[in-house]
């Protein structure tokens, strides 16, 4: 059980976290046809559309109501009335998802009143869904943003089942947590398929930003899951909660819909992928699919051959928490020790990780707590402490921007687990962390230079 703090400092030095409107506009985007709508001034937009532009290498959705001084203390009606107007008669979108800001947040404006007003005034957009999130973006963090979202997503658009509803057996709905990337998402649709489902993922950022190159160009979100899709979500007979805080998501459904759902803290590492894999064999009858018993086979035996190589290790983290805590979980078991924690909202989550403290602070805390450790992990903004510190950094969360392939980093389900344990023991390699092959048996290094019991030769083995 770790002890959390917060962080007393007067300001925020080096950012760790990103903020609530911008993990409600990323779950926005998984759904097929949409336009996330900033509620707030042209520079709020533009810092989030920058940040997913460098992270996915793709164009972005993303539009403002371009609050001004004056629309601000004013109020914003106008502002926001005009672009939904534009969005859906320029753009085509078939839903526009509100997230409020700072500035509007804290004027105070009644977004949900607004848009019973332009419902009234334009019935012409009757057709486009509207959906507003409040995200002020000066309290709560990342997943927040995103929770919110979802759980507002499914309120809004998701229909009762009639009584007598004949539910599909074959439909299962997945909420994954914003931690997941659609690598991530591929992985688990691949798996849940195997076992005969019909996974249906809401938000599905693997169908939107996994990098495909679209047939025609579109100002919306490129695909994901369509709005019929979520409409229909209730005739569904299972939901899988991935991260606790999709808790929020899955209970909405549970109540709009009667579905019993599964709620996984954890997806990374042997044990969580074991469990869910057990809970899919459970819900659809079937026997765990040939291929996926070999590659649990492949990770048992990473490992055996990498736990050499990160057992003993001094981890310095920077994740937002269901992240911090389900990848931390998974270094422990590898033999790593987590000794500079930092996250970015308290979460009750954080409790549960494998260490004497997370302190909720920033990037400064983390290079400050830093020294000593053997590796630092964290988002890209982490590169400076990184360089300052000498400790290499292995790059996991948002924002990704100096490296290739963000959106396909998987480390989920028993493949994605492989290979995490691969890369990070490739980087101990590559930054001279890792411990040498002729240390592992240090008295049969000495038995072979000859030792006081004899000067017989010891022959080396490999040692799995």
């Amino acid at each position: 059980m770790a002890v959390i703090e917060i962080g007393k400092k007067a300001c925020t030095v080096n950012p760790l976290k990103m903020s609530q409107p911008v993990g409600g506009a990323l779950a926005f985007m998984g759904i097929r046809d949409s336009m996330p709508l900033f509620h707030g001034s042209q520079g709020c937009t533009s810092f989030g559309l920058v940040l997913f532009v460098r992270h996915f290498k793709e164009a972005i959705p993303l539009q403002t109501t371009a609050m001004s001084e004056v629309a601000t203390v004013l109020g914003g009606y106008e502002n926001v009335e005009q672009a939904i107007v534009n969005i859906s008669t320029k753009q085509k979108a078939r839903l526009i998802g509100i997230c409020s800001t700072g500035v509007t947040e804290t004027k105070g404006d009644d977004v949900d009143a607004y848009i019973s007003l332009v419902r009234q005034q334009h019935p012409e957009l009757d057709d486009v869904a509207l959906v507003y999130v409040s995200t002020p973006d000066f309290k709560d963090a990342f997943q927040d943003g995103w929770e919110k979202t979802v759980a507002k997503i499914i309120d809004k658009l998701v229909k009762a089942p009639e009584p007598d509803v004949v539910r599909d057996p074959k439909k299962l709905v997945v909420l994954p947590g914003s931690q997941y990337t659609p690598g991530d998402l591929d992985e688990l649709r691949d798996i849940i398929e195997g076992f005969g489902f019909e996974p249906l993922f809401l938000p599905d950022l693997a169908a939107s930003l996994d990098g495909h190159i679209p047939d025609d160009f579109t100002p919306t979100s490129l695909g994901g899951i369509s709005l019929e899709e979520i409409a229909d979500l209730g005739n569904a007979s299972h939901c899988i909660a991935l991260g606790s805080h999709m808790k929020l998501a899955a209970d909405t459904l549970q109540k709009k819909a009667g579905i019993p759902y599964k709620l996984f803290e954890r997806m990374i590492g042997l044990l969580p992928t074991d469990a869910f894999i057990a809970h899919l064999m459970e819900i659809s009858g079937k026997p765990v699919p040939t291929r996926i018993k070999r590659q649990r086979s492949q990770l048992v035996d990473a490992m055996l051959d990498g736990h050499f190589h990160t057992g003993g290790k001094k981890i310095a983290m920077g994740l937002e928490p269901d992240f911090f805590y389900d990848l931390s979980s998974f270094l422990v078991e590898m033999g790593c020790h987590i000794t500079a924690a930092v996250s970015t909202n308290n979460s009750p989550i954080l409790e549960k990780v494998q260490c004497e403290t997370v302190l909720i602070g920033d990037l400064e805390d983390l290079e400050r707590l830093a020294p000593g450790c053997d590796l630092m992990i964290t988002h890209a903004h982490g590169r400076q402490a990184s360089e300052r510190t000498g400790i290499p950094l292995f790059r996991m969360g948002l924002p990704i921007f100096d490296r290739l392939g963000a959106g396909h980093i998987t480390a989920v389900g028993y493949r994605g687990a492989r290979d995490l344990i691969f890369d990070i023991a490739n980087m101990l390699f590559s930054t001279g962390h890792a411990i040498k092959p002729d240390t592992w048996y240090p008295e049969l290094v000495g038995a072979q230079h000859g030792d006081a019991h004899g000067d017989h030769q010891a022959t080396p083995h490999t040692t799995h």
